[in-house]
């Protein structure tokens, strides 16, 4: 990559270009953040990162702190070069106040002062300034700290020289912000999730420290701090190279030497790693000047272009594909691949503000041409690496083909023809897709009282028969020989694989309804293994839900109440027992109750200590049933707790971080028993209402 050669003194505030002002961010604060809810929130410190990463990635900072102090505020700290203070010639303020209160203004824009930005094209810090209940920029240069508070977005008072720089922090810049709660419907900031983020920043910014501090639960006393502040530290000598490691830290490597290249052409600096593994599925993770571009883009385009054009050429060339045989999809290509592509880029074009999708043609010329180029020699320089490779891909080439033949013959024998759904499937009268939603339901028994119980114009009940497949340990032509996955197929209408089509989904919620014992959970992982492998659009686009039916029915008198939890339970119990001794005035206080799990019909007969309640005449019997499964609920209950939508609670299945859950169906659901062991034992405990 081409480095910046300028020296410190030529970033100065004639660097810092204002293209227009910054009122409109408030009013619609999703245009620029993507949302206003916890995505949209973490946004916030992407952002000011981004910033400080820019400075590293141009060679100027090699430190980045990210605090989360108590409050929910956030300090970032680099050692850059800082932002500029003094006044700037276009917008007569100092350029540290016009890059903090000015939308798309920064030095990104010039040219100059960076080679390449990450920086949502210049408007991040400002934005951030914009949606903060308030905001302090410090800034250290030429051996002085620099000064300035905002407050939503307008500035308190001008840029402050507040004295000589402190040892610690003799150059740079730090940031600290609180989110405004006015805009913010979630203010608390996840640390799993910035660690997961600031990890992968990591791996893509080589040598470069970022730490990570929680000290939102400090304690001080006598001017000590307590020790228990969570703390991360990153730096990865070996950037992407070292991230397919981590990424395969629980896969079985097909080889040993992992890919590598970084190269420049067409002014895009390319860096693209890649391993194989003995998984069925493949993942390429996308970034565009460290942007994860989540929805690929160009230069994802290029490297799977390169990749199978490359791949073949080598089957054919070492007698791994015949002269008669077909050439190897792009599918065959990446079964089982783990790769990075990252590209530096000087002006990237991304789809949507929030930088979703690369759009830049020069990326999928430049990746095309150096991955092509690369791959192929290192194929050459490494044969058994190669060897690995190719019968991998020739072994998945076979399975794909197997999988057709048998799909063929389904389709073909199936009613998917024939439009001719499956016989146990209870069909709602609606037409409307989006209108509709199925129940997939554990047995018969569940499937009988939700048929009786359901709105029928609404609502469709698919019985599943036992546990299904794990499709985890199955290709795709064993999982279509499984007679209730047909069936889920066929209801669902979609059909899978390369015939898949989301737009002939019948229902646009997909509710998965299972008993809350070990089997139900266990059916319940196998139906999100189904869905996460073979129909991952339906989970994308919001359409597979977790029915979350109550574990307690509890009655006293006429009034019915439900929980879903043993705690909901107790406190419901509680409250029923507050209001008997507020009207017992004359009696003593009730004490504390204990509850049993009974059976419905029979009356709870433990006694708060000291006391007997529950005798004739004293306090009515409050009857607890602990639901086993859905079957024991008749219709009327199944009704209004798990499928009236006035009074039910759905969970909509969601993927945050696609390689991680798929390192945990691997582990889960995967064939290695070693790791299932040891993620059982690491949170064996955590586990609650454990259905022994």
């Amino acid at each position: 990559m081409a480095t910046n050669t300028n020296n410190k003194d030529s970033y100065t505030a004639k660097d810092i270009y204002v293209l227009e002002g910054l009122a409109p961010v408030r009013k619609r604060p999703g245009m620029y953040i993507g949302s206003t809810g916890t995505d949209g929130l973490h946004h916030l410190i992407w952002e000011v990162v981004d910033n400080s990463l820019d400075e590293a990635i141009a060679g100027y900072a090699k430190n980045v702190e990210i605090s989360i102090l108590p409050g929910e505020r956030i300090m970032v700290k680099d050692d850059g070069r800082g932002i500029p203070v003094e006044k700037h010639p276009q917008t007569k303020k100092s350029a540290l106040e016009t890059v903090m209160t000015t939308l798309h203004a920064g030095a990104k824009f010039g040219g100059k002062s960076y080679t390449i930005a990450g920086g949502l094209h210049g408007v991040g810090v400002s934005v951030v300034c914009a949606l903060s209940r308030w905001m302090k920029a410090q800034v250290s240069r030429d051996g002085f700290l620099y000064e300035q508070e905002y407050i939503r977005g307008v500035v308190q008072k001008p840029v402050a020289k507040v004295g000589k720089a402190p040892k610690d922090f003799q150059s740079g810049t730090i940031i600290s912000f609180d989110p405004d709660p006015e805009i913010f419907s979630e203010t608390v900031y996840d640390f799993d999730k910035i660690i997961t983020h600031l990890r992968q920043q990591a791996y893509l910014t080589k040598k470069v420290k970022i730490i990570i501090l929680d000290k939102r639960n400090e304690i001080k006393s006598e001017n000590k701090e307590s020790s228990i502040t969570p703390s991360y530290s990153f730096f990865f000598d070996g950037g992407i190279v070292s991230y397919i490691n981590f990424l395969n830290r629980d896969e079985e490597p097909k080889h040993e030497n992992i890919f590598y290249v970084g190269k420049e052409a067409e002014n895009v600096y390319v860096e693209t790693a890649l391993q194989y593994t003995d998984d069925i599925q493949g993942y390429e993770i996308g970034f565009a000047n460290n942007i994860h571009t989540g929805e690929g883009g160009m230069h994802i385009t290029g490297f799977r272009t390169a990749l199978t054009r490359t791949i073949n050429d080598y089957a054919r060339k070492n007698g791994f594909l015949k002269d008669k045989e077909e050439n190897l999809t792009g599918e065959d290509a990446r079964e089982g691949l783990t790769a990075i592509v990252s590209v530096k880029i000087k002006e990237p074009q991304f789809e949507g503000q929030t930088k979703a999708k690369l759009g830049n043609p020069e990326a999928r010329t430049a990746v095309d041409s150096i991955v092509n180029e690369a791959l192929a020699e290192w194929l050459e320089k490494n044969p058994q690496d190669a060897r690995a490779v190719m019968e991998k891909v020739v072994l998945a080439a076979k399975a794909r083909m197997a999988a057709r033949a048998a799909k063929e013959t389904v389709l073909r024998k199936s009613a998917l023809e024939g439009f001719t759904l499956p016989g146990k499937l209870a069909d709602c009268s609606n037409k409307d897709a989006s209108q509709s939603e199925i129940f997939l339901v554990e047995g018969d028994s569940a499937g009988g009282s939700a048929k009786q119980g359901r709105d029928r114009k609404s609502q469709a009940i698919l019985p599943l028969r036992g546990k299904i497949l794990n499709i985890e340990k199955a290709r795709l032509d064993k999982a279509l020989a499984f007679q209730e996955i047909r069936a889920l197929i066929i209801a669902m209408g979609t059909a899978i694989a390369e015939e898949f089509d989301i737009s002939k989904l019948r229902y646009h919620r997909i509710i998965i309804a299972t008993d809350a014992d070990s089997d139900g959970m266990h059916i319940r992982t196998l139906l999100l293994t189904l869905f996460f492998r073979y129909f991952p659009q339906l989970i994308e686009n919001g359409h597979i839900y977790i029915a979350q039916p109550p574990l307690f029915r509890i009655q006293k008198g006429a009034t019915i109440k439900y929980a879903h939890t043993e705690q909901e339970r107790d406190e419901i119990v509680s409250e029923i027992l507050k209001d008997h001794a507020q009207k017992q005035k004359d009696k003593k206080k009730v004490g504390d109750w204990e509850i049993t799990d009974i059976k419905e019909g029979e009356e709870n007969k433990e006694q708060p200590e000291g006391e007997e309640i529950v005798k004739e005449g004293k306090i009515p019997g409050i009857t607890i049933q602990r639901y086993k499964g859905l079957g024991e609920m008749n219709p009327a209950q199944l009704w209004e707790t798990t499928m009236d939508p006035a009074n039910r609670v759905l969970s909509r299945v969601e993927v945050n971080d696609a390689k991680e859950a798929d390192r945990i169906f691997d582990i889960l659901m995967g064939s290695e028993v070693m790791p299932r062991k040891k993620f059982i034992q690491t949170y064996a405990k955590q586990v609650k209402n454990l259905d022994i």
